[in-house]
C-alpha cells in the first residue's frame, strides 16, 4: 500500500487483497464537533469505523495544554487495537475536509510506530467521485487486539523545546493558519492573535489542488523549498493553532520526499496560554 497518501484506485485494489486496510473516517467540522460523526452515519466508505477529533484524537483540556492536546500513547493505542487493528493492519484514514483531519489521525498512527498507513487522497469526495460505494449506519466492531507500543516514526516537539530554540539555525517554525490569523489581523479561536516569533507562514490549504487533492509531488517540493530555502527539513517544526492543521504540511512535505519533520503539537493555543512567552503580529 503506498503511503502517505493513496488514490480511491489504489484504494480500490487493496480492499480485494489480503489483509485489505481497515479504514477509519476522522470527519469533523470545528464549528459543529457533532456535524462529523453525523455526516459519517449518513454514508461513510463500507465498513470504515470512526474517530472523533474531540474523544479520540485528543486528550482532555486543562486550559493551558492547547486545544486538542494529544493523548497519552497508551490511551490512543487501546483506542485503535478496539478496532482491530494490529501494528502490522494496514490502515486508510480519510475525511470529508480535504485531509484536515484524516492528516492528525495519519500522523498519530505514525506516533505509534505504525507503518502501514495512508491518507485517502481527496477523501470521501474524491471515493465517490471515482465511482465507490457508500454505505449507512454504524458499523460493528471486530474482535479487539493489543497494541504494542513501537518507537514512534514521527518527530515531535514540545513547547519548552520550540522556545529554546527560537532564533537558533536548527529550528524552522512552518505555521499552517491561515495568513489573516498568523499575521494576528483577526483571531477566532484562541483567546491572543499572532504568532510565535520567527515562524514562517504556510497555509495549509495550499497544499491542495482546487479538486481537493493533494498537489503533485513536484510542487509540493518546489513550494517547500522555496519556503525553506537552504534550512534542513530536520530543523523543520510545524505548528498551526492546535496541533491539528499542521499535521496537514507534514504530510505534505512526506508526499513530497521531504522527510524528518516534526510537530508542535500544542501549537498557538497552548504557546499564547502562556503570557510569558512571546508574541509577534504582522
Amino acid at each position: 500500500m503506498p503511503t502517505p497518501l493513496i488514490s480511491p484506485e489504489a484504494l480500490r485494489a487493496a480492499l480485494a487483497s489480503d489483509p485489505a486496510p481497515v479504514l477509519i473516517d476522522v470527519s469533523f467540522d470545528l464549528a459543529d464537533p457533532a456535524a462529523g460523526e453525523a455526516a459519517y452515519l449518513q454514508a461513510h466508505l463500507p465498513g470504515a469505523h470512526y474517530l472523533h477529533l474531540d474523544r479520540d484524537l485528543s486528550a482532555p483540556k486543562t486550559g493551558r495544554n492547547g486545544r486538542h492536546p494529544l493523548p497519552a500513547r497508551e490511551a490512543f493505542a487501546q483506542r485503535i487495537g478496539a478496532l482491530g487493528i494490529g501494528p502490522d493492519t494496514p490502515v486508510v484514514v480519510y475525511d470529508r475536509q480535504g485531509a484536515m483531519f484524516a492528516a492528525r489521525a495519519w500522523w498519530m498512527l505514525r506516533w505509534l510506530g505504525h507503518q502501514a498507513v495512508a491518507v485517502l487522497d481527496g477523501g470521501l469526495p474524491a471515493w465517490q467521485a471515482a465511482g465507490g460505494a457508500l454505505q449507512a449506519g454504524p458499523v460493528a466492531l471486530p474482535a479487539p487486539r493489543a497494541y504494542p507500543l513501537r518507537p514512534a516514526a514521527v518527530a515531535m516537539r514540545d513547547a519548552q523545546a520550540v522556545l529554546q530554540a527560537l532564533g537558533t539555525p536548527g529550528q524552522c517554525l512552518i505555521d499552517a493558519r491561515a495568513p489573516e490569523r498568523y499575521r494576528g489581523d483577526v483571531e477566532p479561536l484562541d483567546p491572543v492573535a499572532g504568532h510565535i516569533p520567527g515562524a514562517l507562514n504556510r497555509f495549509f490549504k495550499d497544499n491542495l489542488d482546487t479538486d481537493g487533492r493533494f498537489r503533485p509531488a513536484q510542487a509540493l517540493r518546489a513550494d517547500f523549498r522555496a519556503l525553506l530555502g537552504d534550512t534542513p527539513v530536520q530543523a523543520v517544526v510545524h505548528q498551526c493553532g492546535s496541533g491539528v492543521t499542521a499535521c496537514h504540511n507534514l504530510l505534505a512535505m512526506e508526499a513530497a520526499g521531504l522527510h524528518g519533520s516534526a510537530l508542535y503539537p500544542g501549537s498557538w493555543s497552548e504557546w499564547c496560554a502562556d503570557p510569558t512567552r512571546p508574541v509577534e503580529r504582522g
